[in-house]
């Protein structure tokens, strides 16, 4: 095929034949205007680089420092009051269920408990004479000796008596239990973790003594903030380092969400129960819950792509290709951080558009460019599996 330069080379000849010099040089000129001009309008074909935009969707785990406590932890106190004499455990001691963790003075106590039982043996004594008296009377009535009222008045009293005893019975059970509240145990197996007295203070009935932490059930207490909380979920599955070994990951599971904000920190307290690795996890260790948050990435571009017009120096840009038309077209964008691998995050792009990646200083508006070979087939090939 002929170019137009070889088009134009092969009219001269014809030019020359009988025409006036005048006439020749002008059409002369003419031709080669024609043809430059055709030349202009027909701008190159450059082949070019280019890459496709992406944006993918990364997961990121995001640590939130906590502590290491007991789900159940308990605050032990007397039941009644008194002067401690004895306190039996130390802060850090294990105990058991059932065992004896401190003793106030049961003097008192046990001087109630006897007074009471003295009236109760008198009160049954009292008792047992209404109840004879009663039977004699009632013989007595049977045989017209008496009347109804009088009849009536002994077994009133007899109630009475009965009566009394049922109360003091009741009464010297009080005592007894309150003879037994003097000695404070232990509700369930764990480990102490607070002592609130010492012994020779006097306590009153409810006075926090003892805190004793149950060991079967630890968690991590930790603090999110208002803008991360929506992405929780009850029973959600997270990770766990503790600041004592970091390479190890211990397995677990959220278990509350606070359902309003501190009022100080405006941060969501949040629990996660440890599924392993109980034994590691000592009581008020520092501990990293590790909550996996799902986020979009950047849109980046290679720094080849970016250029800036020499009319417009301040307006940074990139060549958008027009895959129908394999033209380009410059496109504003603004520059963001620099990312590893000679790469920038950009905005006022979208994730699927085609940008020139080499050679963007050489290309105008609307040029027509060559796409590389692969790029064609692989383009070729989807849409024939889309036809399908």
């Amino acid at each position: 095929m002929n170019s137009p330069n070889s088009r134009c080379r092969g009219r001269l000849p014809l030019l020359f034949k009988n025409t006036p010099i005048n006439h020749l040089i002008t059409v002369l000129l003419l031709t080669l205007v024609g043809c430059t001009h055709r030349n202009q309008e027909q701008p190159s074909v450059r082949p070019v680089n280019i890459v496709r935009i992406t944006s993918q969707e990364t997961l990121n785990d995001r640590p939130f420092s906590g502590e290491v406590r007991a789900r159940f932890e308990t605050t032990l106190s007397f039941r009644v009051a008194g002067k401690l004499t004895g306190r039996l455990v130390d802060i850090g001691e294990q105990v058991h269920k059932g065992q004896l963790l401190a003793r106030l003075d049961p003097g008192d106590f046990r001087l109630a408990a006897l007074n009471i039982k003295a009236q109760l043996i008198s009160a049954k004594a009292d008792s047992e004479y209404s109840k004879d008296d009663l039977s004699r009377y009632r013989e007595l009535f049977d045989q017209n000796i008496i009347s109804k009222p009088e009849l009536d008045r002994r077994q009133t009293l007899y109630i009475t008596a009965r009566q009394k005893v049922a109360a003091l019975e009741a009464q010297l059970g009080q005592a007894d239990n309150q003879l037994t509240y003097t000695d404070l145990r232990a509700d369930r197996d764990g480990v102490v973790t607070a002592l609130e007295i010492e012994t020779g203070q006097v306590v009153s009935s409810g006075q926090p003594v003892i805190r004793l932490a149950q060991l079967d059930e630890k968690e991590i207490h930790i603090d999110i903030p208002e803008h991360r909380v929506a992405e929780l979920k009850q029973r959600q599955d997270v990770m766990v380092t503790l600041w004592a070994d970091s390479d190890k990951q211990i397995k677990a599971r959220i278990r509350e969400i606070a359902a309003a904000a501190d009022p100080v920190s405006r941060t969501y307290r949040v629990k996660a129960t440890l599924l392993e690795g109980r034994d590691d996890a000592r009581l008020g260790m520092t501990a990293m819950v590790w909550i996996p948050s799902i986020t979009p990435s950047r849109l980046a571009v290679p720094l080849s792509a970016i250029f800036t017009p020499q009319n417009k120096p301040e307006q940074t840009r990139v060549w958008l290709v027009d895959e129908r038309t394999s033209t380009v077209k410059a496109t504003p964008i603004q520059i963001g951080a620099a990312l590893p691998g000679e790469r920038v995050a950009v905005t006022g792009l979208s994730s699927g558009q085609l940008i020139v990646s080499a050679g963007v200083n050489r290309l105008r508006e609307a040029q027509p460019v060559r796409l590389p070979q692969q790029f064609i087939l692989a383009l070729t090939q989807a849409k024939n599996s889309s036809h399908e």
